[in-house]
Formats: structure tokens, C-alpha cells, sequence
């Protein structure tokens, strides 16, 4: 009898994971330039793609999250409407960059990698996928989306309410990361099932406003070299390959 083929780090094949990369989510017809157009692109993702496909799953979270930022934009709870719009947008565009490569995985950015490649392993659970997503767009992309934006709008992070505005979106964030946490802890095998127990330690680790936190002071630093092309392309690749890590860690099948 032949000797049972092993994987890396030695588990032997498991059925539940689907290895092929599938393919990529519809790609917009022009660039976003609209917070309501990202949120239309994102419902076309949600619609094109399984629900069980790690994108989606990150996908769904983010939506909810651009709803709720979209809905205040017209209610005073930004004091500056017209940066968080161009921010949001910009921070959209990212993530649909990304999205769009997905169904090439030497096109896909570092940061995405790690969720791209494993979005069909059925072995990693939907939260996992969410927590992976978030950590590749706010550690990576933000900072991007705040210079970009910054650089558009001829103004800098530290000008006027730039800040205070950035810090009221981890309400609505904090909020989004505890219902998908919740939809996974309230389950009904959770009082019995070690595995369960098992992915919550995994991902309790890493929080939304930890991360927005890094991702401020990474803006501020790539704000300060953004004229000085090797300082800038070194701190983007360790953003980058910072993300990937993390991302890695929050994507163990448990």
C-alpha cells in the first residue's frame, strides 16, 4: 500500500479544502467615483460570489460597514462630509483592485494574498475570512487611502477634522466586528464544541481599532516621505508583508 500523501507541515489531505484558485468577482465597468457606486459594486460582488467564498465574507462585512458611513455623510456626523466621501471612496477603490486580481494570484497585492489563496478552504470558518479582510484593508490600504486622499484634496491627516472624523468611523467599525463575531460565538455548539472555542482564541487577538490605530500613525509616516520614493516604497512593503502575516495567523485551520 502506498504511504498516505502528506501536505505541508504534515496533515494529510482533507476533502473540505478546495485547492483551486475560483475565479474572481465582476469587475466594475469604470472606476468608482461615488460612495453609492462602491456600495452598488460591492452588492454585485455579494450577488456573483458563494457566500462561503472568504472574499464574500469580507465582502459582506464591508458593505454593511459603507451603508452605515454613507448613511451619516448627509446627517452632520462627519464634520468634514467632503473628505470622508473622498476617502471612502478612495479606501473602496482598493479593495476592488484587489478583488479584481483575484483570479490571478501573481496579480494579487501581498496584503491580499493570504485570503485570496485560501477563499475556498472550507476548513477556515466566515469569521476568520472577515477578520483576514479587514486586516489587509485597514492595515495596508488605509494608510494608502488617506495619503491618496490628502494628496487630492490639498490638505494633509493633521489639517482641520481630519482626525476626529477618522476616529468616529470605529464606532460604526466596532460595532460591525462585534456582530460578526457574535454571529459566529453564538452558535449553538459553542458551549460544547472545541473547535469553536479554538477559532475564537485564534482571532481574539486582533481588534478593528488596533489596527485603525497603526494605520493612522502609518499614514503620518507615509504622509512625511511621500516626496522621497525609497523611504516610500519601504514602508509600503512593510505594510504589506505586515498584513500578509497577520492575515496568515487569522487564516489556520483549526
Amino acid at each position: 500500500m502506498a504511504p498516505p500523501v502528506l501536505l505541508p507541515g504534515g496533515r494529510e489531505p482533507d476533502d473540505r479544502i478546495v485547492t483551486a484558485m475560483p475565479a474572481g468577482p465582476p469587475t466594475p465597468s469604470a472606476p468608482v467615483t461615488t460612495v453609492d457606486g462602491a456600495i452598488a459594486q460591492m452588492e454585485a460582488i455579494d450577488a456573483a460570489l458563494p457566500a462561503a467564498d472568504g472574499l464574500a465574507c469580507f465582502n459582506r462585512m464591508y458593505l454593511g460597514v459603507t451603508r452605515q458611513v454613507y448613511a451619516r455623510l448627509g446627517q452632520g456626523f462627519f464634520a468634514d462630509p467632503v473628505f470622508m466621501t473622498q476617502l471612502d471612496v478612495a479606501f473602496a477603490s482598493l479593495y476592488f483592485d484587489a478583488a479584481d486580481a483575484a483570479g490571478d494570484p501573481a496579480a494579487v497585492p501581498l496584503a491580499w494574498r493570504p485570503l485570496v489563496e485560501e477563499r475556498a478552504n472550507t476548513g477556515i470558518e466566515p469569521v476568520q475570512f472577515a477578520l483576514a479582510g479587514m486586516n489587509a484593508h485597514i492595515n495596508h490600504d488605509l494608510p494608502l487611502a488617506l495619503v491618496r486622499t490628502c494628496a487630492a484634496l490639498a490638505t494633509s491627516p493633521e489639517a482641520g477634522a481630519h482626525f476626529a472624523d477618522y476616529q468616529k468611523v470605529d464606532q460604526l467599525l466596532d460595532a460591525a466586528e462585534q456582530s460578526v463575531r457574535q454571529s459566529f460565538e453564538t452558535q449553538s455548539e459553542l458551549a460544547v464544541d472545541q473547535h469553536v472555542t479554538a477559532v475564537n482564541n485564534l482571532i481574539g487577538n486582533w481588534t478593528i481599532n488596533s489596527a485603525r490605530d497603526l494605520a493612522w500613525n502609518n499614514c503620518l509616516l507615509l504622509w512625511h516621505v511621500r516626496d522621497d520614493p525609497i523611504a516610500r516604497a519601504l514602508l509600503t512593503d512593510s505594510m504589506a508583508g505586515s498584513a500578509a502575516l497577520a492575515s496568515r495567523l487569522l487564516l489556520v485551520a483549526v
